[in-house]
């Protein structure tokens, strides 16, 4: 394990899971990260992504009730716990940083 910092998956992925708040499970976030990402990841990539920041310590989950449309199996659902907002706010607060600190003319043609 590489620490307590964000890879860009992985800050998509806490994203992702916070917009679906209580309907974020593996296919899910999945779907929303090709919608609203244009980002097509495998649904193993997806699990793996997941795991990772539960054992990070800014995921939660619990299973969902079993539902007859997927054949009585229950859904892993996940959220953004305190750590895991915190997180997100750093990143987020880190990039405003550094956008605020580009010079007018980095940006310009020549």
């Amino acid at each position: 394990m590489k620490g307590k910092h964000l890879g860009e998956l992985e800050e998509i992925v806490l994203l992702v899971v916070a917009n679906l708040y209580d309907n974020a499970y593996g296919v899910a976030i999945r779907n929303d990260l090709m919608e609203q990402c244009n980002r097509k990841v495998s649904i193993s990539t997806v699990h793996n992504v997941l795991q990772r920041l539960q054992e990070k310590g800014y995921l939660d989950s619990r299973y969902s009730e079993s539902t007859p449309e997927r054949g009585g199996k229950r859904k892993l659902l996940f959220t953004v716990n305190r750590a895991g907002q915190a997180v997100l706010e750093e990143s987020r607060q880190m990039r405003e940083a550094l956008w605020q600190g580009i010079p007018n003319v980095a940006f310009k043609k020549s």
